[in-house]
C-alpha cells in the first residue's frame, strides 16, 4: 500500500493541524499533552527518546510510550545516528502513533557528545540514508525536526536534501545550532519562509511564538502549514492557543489533577508547577514557596502548596483587577504568559580581571588561576587536552555520568536502580520507603521486574 503524499497526511491523518506542541525532553509527556490539547494544541510529540534505548529496555518504552485515544494525533520523536537501531526502534513505535520525527534539532551538549540532533546536520549521506530506509520500510510517516544554518541558500539545499531523501512534514526552528541559553536571540522567520516556498511537503514554523498573535503573524508571514510552541510559550501557558492569559492556579490545579490520572514522575511535576507558577515565585513575597515546591514529594503536597499560594495571592487582588482586562504587553504576574529570554546583548559578561589590579607583593591572596597565569609559559607548544567521556557499560550509546556508581547514563541507571532496589547517589537516584518497606517484607526477596508492555 502506497503512502500517502505529504499534503494528503497532513490534511487527513493529522486533520490539517496548525497548532502544534513540540516535543521537549521531560515536559511533553501525556498529562501535559492532555491539558494542552484541552486548550487548543492540534497535535502533539512525544519527548525525544533514545532509540538505543528504547529498542533495548522495555521498561524505557513503557515508562515514556504511554498514550490513550484522546491523544491523537500523536508523533513520536527519536534522536539516533545508526540506521538498524533507528528502525527497530521505529518498529516497535509505530502502532502507537500517526508519524515517527527524527530529531536533527537538538543543540545541547548533550546531544553532541552522543552525535544526534542538530550535530548530524552536515551529514547529508548519513540522514539521507536514515529518512530513506525509515519511508520504505515504516508504514507511517517520516517527519524531521531542523535547526537552520546562518546561510538561507544551505537552508534551503538541507531541506530539499530530506524531501527527496522521503521526509513527508518538515519543522523547521528558525535558530542555528550556536543559537541556544543565554545566545538563542530571535529566530529568523525569513529562513523559514524560504524553506516553505522551496520544498513540496508540509512546513511548520517553530521559535518567537509566545503569543497566539504571534503563531498568526507566523502563518501569515512565512505561509507555513502550522505552528509549534515550546518552552518559549506552551510550558509558561498552556493556554496559548486560545488566546488566554488563564490565572496560573487554574493551570496548575488541571494539570495536578492529569498528573494524579496519568502518574508522570515527580520531576516532570515539578518542572511543570514551578514553571506555571514563575512569575508569581519572582516576586520577593512568595519567594519562599519556591523551597517548599522544590522539597515537595507528592501530588498531594503540591496541591496543598498551591493552594497556599492562591490564598495568599488572591487576596491581595480586588474584584476589578481578577475581573479586569489588560495589554498583552503588560501581563499581571499572577496569569500565565510566555517566559521571554533576555537579549544576547542583556546576557552577563564573564568579569576580566586586570594584571594592574593584582597586588605584586603579596601572592598569597592570588587565586590559583592568577598564580598559574603568572608562571613563565613554556616555548613549546602543548595540545589542548579533550576530555574522554566514558560511555554507559548499559546501552553503550550515551556518555554515562560521571559520579555514578553503576558506571550508567541517567536512563539506564534509572531503570537498573528500579529493578535491583539499589540506589545511585551520584545520579540522586533513592529507593521509595513503601518500596523498601514492601520488598522487605517479601518472601521472595526481591520484586518481580518482568514487564507486560507487549511491543
Amino acid at each position: 500500500m502506497a503512502k500517502k503524499s505529504g499534503f494528503d497526511f497532513w490534511r487527513s491523518t493529522l486533520q490539517g493541524a496548525k497548532y502544534v506542541v513540540a516535543p521537549m525532553v521531560d515536559h511533553s509527556e501525556l498529562a501535559w499533552r492532555l491539558l494542552s490539547r484541552r486548550y487548543g494544541a492540534q497535535l502533539c510529540y512525544t519527548p525525544m527518546l533514545h532509540a538505543a534505548v528504547f529498542e533495548r529496555d522495555a521498561n524505557y518504552r513503557r515508562e515514556h510510550l504511554v498514550s490513550i485515544p484522546d491523544d491523537r494525533p500523536l508523533i513520536v520523536q527519536f534522536c539516533a545516528n545508526d540506521l538498524r537501531t533507528l528502525l527497530e526502534a521505529a518498529r516497535l513505535a509505530q502502532p502507537h502513533c500517526e508519524a515517527i520525527d527524527l530529531n536533527l534539532g537538538c543543540p545541547q551538549a548533550i546531544a553532541k557528545r552522543g552525535h544526534y540532533g542538530a550535530f548530524l546536520q552536515d551529514e547529508w549521506e548519513l540522514l539521507t540514508d536514515m529518512i530513506g530506509l525509515l519511508h520504505r520500510e515504516l508504514s507511517v510517516p517520516v517527519t524531521c525536526k531542523i535547526r537552520v544554518f546562518e546561510d538561507v541558500a544551505r537552508t534551503v539545499r538541507y531541506a530539499q536534501m530530506l524531501e527527496k531523501a522521503g521526509c513527508q512534514l518538515l519543522t523547521v526552528h528558525g535558530r542555528t545550532r550556536d543559537q541556544k541559553g543565554p545566545k538563542a536571540g530571535l529566530a529568523s522567520w525569513e529562513h523559514i519562509a524560504a524553506v516553505k516556498c522551496s520544498v513540496n511537503i508540509p512546513v511548520f514554523a517553530n521559535g518567537n511564538i509566545q503569543f497566539l498573535r504571534d503563531a498568526e503573524r507566523c502563518l501569515l508571514e512565512t505561509g507555513v502549514n502550522g505552528v509549534m510552541t515550546a518552552g518559549e510559550g506552551n510550558l509558561y501557558n498552556p493556554a496559548i492557543f486560545t488566546g488566554e492569559q488563564p490565572p496560573c492556579w487554574r493551570m496548575v490545579e488541571e494539570y495536578l489533577a492529569l498528573a494524579r490520572t496519568y502518574t508522570p514522575p515527580l520531576s516532570y511535576i515539578r518542572g511543570h508547577v514551578f514553571k506555571l507558577w514563575l512569575h508569581v515565585l519572582q516576586r520577593p513575597e512568595y519567594l519562599h514557596f519556591r523551597e517548599r515546591f522544590g522539597c515537595a514529594r507528592s501530588i498531594d503536597a503540591f496541591e496543598q502548596i498551591s493552594a497556599e499560594l492562591k490564598a495568599l495571592v488572591m487576596e491581595r487582588l480586588s474584584e476589578e483587577e481578577l475581573s479586569g482586562e489588560f495589554s498583552l504587553d503588560d501581563v499581571p504576574f499572577w496569569r500565565c504568559h510566555s517566559y521571554v529570554r533576555p537579549s544576547p546583548c542583556d546576557a552577563p559578561k564573564a568579569k576580566q580581571s586586570s594584571p594592574n589590579n593584582e597586588s605584586a607583593g603579596d601572592s598569597s591572596n592570588l587565586t590559583h588561576k592568577i598564580k598559574k597565569r603568572k608562571q613563565p609559559q613554556s616555548s613549546v607548544a602543548v595540545e589542548p587536552k579533550k576530555r574522554r567521556w566514558d560511555i554507559c557499560v548499559a546501552c553503550k550509546g550515551n556518555p554515562r555520568g560521571g559520579k555514578c556508581e553503576h558506571m550508567m547514563c541517567k536512563s539506564c541507571c534509572k531503570s537498573h536502580c528500579w529493578q535491583k532496589s539499589v540506589c545511585c547517589s551520584g545520579h540522586k537516584f533513592h529507593i521509595g520507603p513503601s518500596r523498601l518497606k514492601k520488598e522487605q517484607g517479601s518472601e521472595q526477596g526481591e520484586r518481580d521486574t518482568s514487564v507486560n508492555y507487549d511491543s
